[in-house]
């Protein structure tokens, strides 16, 4: 079976192409294509023409069509869950997750035409009206990474499309299944056809997206050099780029912290989706005596998480991706003794899987410069980093080159103000930790971590994807009117 692109509302295969695997069995389950530069014209060219006529389509309409399309996104969700979990390996209920949190963003969209109201000023000067209006920028593209095959596209194309802009999808090649499936309800719910295109492909689509003259903003989530790279090369164009790089997120633990509530959250945080994700936890700042406890509580934890295939009912942690990125994972627990870290709990291959499996892994006494500090490691490991004091944790963060999200766990309200106005993040949470914004604020780092003015869906995400027009207007008696060379006067 060969995934195909979707192009003006239909299915359109390619040449190239490469393989899918399922990571559970580490076997081959199909293969997707590979759009080449003169598919990606096709594509956008297709994607110009429809945006001509939807951007002429009433607010009402493309509200319309978003409201369809979130009762079709629910009616599927176990349907797009299944596909999610086939391909990237994440548990059955960790999709569900995602879906349902893009179901959210969809529901934002369909109220967007509140936030596309502009301003009117009457009477600015003698007999001038000023007013502002929002406008849709064309051809959008969204480059999306493999973890969250449906919620990061979902955090991108419905603002998109509410605000009159054609979308072109280039998903990961390792998961493209969940893409199509959104193509297909879209259509469904009466999207017209080229309004949502499907671009599946490796780095030749991505980057002739990136340098089309037809493509007016860029959407990514991804690594930090590659964030870095496509803003950098999208604006030297002149394109309006929104990159979200990687992370490094702490979840510093004061000593008067319910240990077994911050022990939860911390294995959560750290193991769910297999660590898999940008807002993951992949460092604990143990502060004082919170070491010990919080440590002990978290190895305990561990031992109990049961590994295994994502359509696994009782699974609570799936595979990684690839067999090379599992193994590049495992490399940083190997080597954590080398650097002076002490691996307390070392994820392993269970022998009765053949995918692409590794247990979750804790390593203790970590300090920055360790390259298990240092790099986004992207997997099942959490790192613990002691310190004395709250300074020092704070230290610590703020010294980071991500400023994706940061935790505390605290009692001392006091303390916990004070932490949101120290820090040096742009997502906090406060006994919370994984502080991922709900849809109608918007979703965004701090430092390494984004590339752009503008985070990602909510109100900013409106802002992206339209542009302000200030229209300036006169009616004046054709009698008054007369030859001023001088300077325009307000008053």
């Amino acid at each position: 079976m060969t995934i195909p692109h979707w192009i003006e509302g239909k299915p359109v295969p390619s040449a190239r192409t490469a393989t899918v695997w399922n990571p559970a069995t580490g076997a081959a389950a199909a293969q997707v294509s590979l759009a080449s530069v003169e598919e990606t014209d096709a594509a956008v060219a297709s994607a110009a023409k429809a945006a001509k006529s939807w951007r002429t389509s009433p607010l009402s309409r493309r509200a319309e069509i978003l409201f369809q399309f979130r009762a079709l996104l629910a009616a599927n969700r176990q349907r797009l869950a299944e596909a999610i979990t086939r391909e990237h390996g994440k548990t059955i209920a960790d999709a569900l997750g995602e879906v349902a949190r893009g179901l959210e963003n969809v529901e934002f969209a369909c109220g967007a035409p509140a936030l596309l109201k502009g301003g009117f000023s009457e009477q600015a000067s003698n007999g001038v009206d000023v007013y502002q209006i929002r406008q849709p920028l064309g051809v959008v593209a969204g480059i999306t990474p493999f973890n969250f095959p449906a919620m990061v596209p979902l955090w991108m194309f419905p603002n998109a499309i509410m605000c009159g802009n054609a979308f072109i999808l280039k998903p990961s090649e390792k998961d493209p299944s969940a893409s199509l499936i959104l193509a297909e309800l879209l259509q469904q719910a009466g999207l017209p056809d080229g309004v949502f295109t499907v671009l599946q492909g490796d780095h030749t689509a991505a980057n002739r997206l990136i340098e089309h003259p037809d493509v007016r903003a860029i959407s990514f989530v991804g690594s930090t050099p590659v964030a870095k790279a496509i803003y950098e090369a999208g604006t030297k164009l002149g394109k309006r780029v929104q990159a979200l790089g990687g992370a490094k997120n702490h979840m510093i633990v004061l000593p008067d912290a319910d240990i077994a509530m911050a022990a939860d959250a911390a294995v959560s945080a750290a193991y769910g989706s297999a660590g898999e994700r940008c807002m993951a936890i992949s460092v604990l700042v143990a502060v004082g005596s919170a070491a010990e406890p919080v440590i002990a509580a978290i190895k305990d934890r561990i031992a109990k998480i049961k590994l295994g295939p994502g359509n696994d009912p009782q699974s609570e942690m799936g595979p990684l991706i690839t067999r090379e990125h599992r193994d590049r994972v495992a490399s940083y627990v190997t080597n954590a003794t080398n650097e002076g870290a002490t691996v307390v709990v070392q994820g392993e291959q269970p022998q009765d899987q053949q995918g692409f499996f590794l247990g979750a892994s804790l390593l203790d006494n970590v300090k920055p410069g360790m390259k298990c500090y240092n790099d986004e490691i992207f997997g099942p490991v959490l790192s613990v980093v002691r310190v004395a004091t709250y300074a020092e944790a704070i230290d610590l963060v703020n010294n980071n080159a991500y400023g994706n999200g940061v935790a505390i766990f605290t009692r001392d309200g006091g303390a916990a103000r004070q932490f949101q106005f120290d820090v040096d993040a742009g997502m906090v949470g406060i006994n919370v930790p994984i502080p991922v914004p709900v849809s109608y604020y918007s979703f965004g780092g701090w430092k390494a971590s984004l590339f752009g003015d503008l985070h990602m869906y909510g109100p900013e995400g409106i802002q992206f994807y339209t542009r302000a027009k200030v229209v300036t207007s006169r009616w004046p008696d054709p009698a008054t009117s007369k030859v001023d060379l001088g300077f325009p006067q307000n008053r």
